[in-house]
């Protein structure tokens, strides 16, 4: 997309940093365009102390053009409204353009003349028009190596709330198992790929997909005995031979040695992570795994309720629904209540 944006006032970092937020925004919406065919011009100027700002925006479409001009007292404000207006416009033309085969041309009345009907297809299959990359291996692998802990958070924290549901049996599904079984799916060809930009809720779809066959096939299989696990006893103490090795019975320990890592959790702080999960597998208990599941998404993850309708394929109402419930039954729990007082958003905030 080709852009050029005039400055008439001031050129302050903050105004720079919006106009360029909501220009990526304004892309994410015109990908179906091609780049070259696309130029967006910009105006910001200064009307006066009363009026405040003034913003002018002109796209320019290989299928239109539209333009917006609005003033706000602030420039954060004019550039939020004008490109908001541009957006709504971007979108009922871009609909008006998928309609655009089913018009009917050439029938004006009775005494019109007839003409011969022009086969007409939908703009996304023109050539103006360019799809988004589908995800690849590579793209893939990228996302796994750069996020593997995060992806085994969650699986591990999933599992967590099914064995204190007692919807799976404790010590029956590792992360490992959930996160490799999920990687085969990602890079088979059996399922249908999406957008790259739709990579990371589609391998959090497959995770909880691969978590719901291996408990099936965990309870299809419950009298089954793995025959390469130990039948000894494990020794949870283990060995103090590395402390040894590195503090010896004489040596005086320095100041050095025992400077905490900030980036390391303490285990006070673990501990208390840990019962808070446990509060709330045991707040969410009665729910089901439909509220579990969106609350953690959206509270813990951070997806937003599009992503969540890729993840776990609901409807948005649903979805809403289901978050309000459990922020409820969360407000509910004596527990919880204490723990998360202030910081639990409005049933409607979802």
């Amino acid at each position: 997309m080709n852009v050029h944006v005039s400055y008439r006032i001031h050129k302050s970092p903050a105004v720079e940093k919006d106009i360029q937020h909501q220009i990526e925004k304004l892309r994410k919406r015109l990908q179906v365009f091609r780049p070259e065919l696309v130029h967006l011009k910009g105006v910001v100027e200064e009307v006066s102390p009363r009026e405040g700002t003034s913003v002018s925006l002109n796209l320019r479409l290989p299928s239109g053009q539209m333009a917006v001009q609005t003033k706000a007292p602030t420039s954060q404000a004019a550039v939020k409204n004008a490109f908001e207006d541009l957006l709504q416009q971007v979108t009922k033309h871009k609909d008006l353009l998928r309609s655009s085969h089913k018009w009917q041309r050439g029938k004006r009345g009775d005494s019109a003349r007839s003409v011969q009907a022009m086969p007409q297809v939908p703009f996304e299959q023109t050539l103006a028009a360019v799809y988004p990359p589908v995800v690849s291996a590579d793209d893939v692998r990228s996302y796994v190596n750069v996020n593997l802990a995060r992806l085994e958070r969650f699986v591990e924290r999933e599992i967590y709330f099914r064995e204190a549901q007692e919807t799976i049996a404790p010590d029956t599904l590792t992360k490992e198992e959930v996160i490799d079984e999920t990687i085969a799916a990602a890079l088979g060809d059996g399922l249908e790929k999406p957008e790259r930009l739709a990579l990371e809720p589609w391998l959090y779809r497959l995770a909880l997909r691969a978590l719901d066959d291996l408990s099936r096939t965990d309870e299809s299989n419950s009298n089954a005995f793995p025959l390469a696990e130990s039948t000894r006893r494990r020794n949870v103490r283990a060995s103090d031979e590395p402390g040894l090795q590195f503090h010896q019975p004489d040596e005086s320990i320095t100041g050095e040695t025992v400077i905490p890592d900030s980036r390391v959790a303490t285990p006070e702080q673990i501990l208390a992570s840990d019962e808070v999960l446990r509060l709330i597998a045991s707040a969410l208990r009665d729910l089901g795994s439909g509220p579990r599941e969106a609350f953690i998404l959206h509270a813990i993850e951070g997806f937003n309720v599009d992503e969540i309708m890729a993840i776990t394929g609901l409807p948005a109402d649903r979805i809403l629904d289901f978050i309000s419930v459990a922020r409820e039954h969360l407000r509910q729990a004596p527990g919880l209540a204490r723990e998360f007082h202030g910081r639990l958003a409005p049933s409607g905030a979802a």
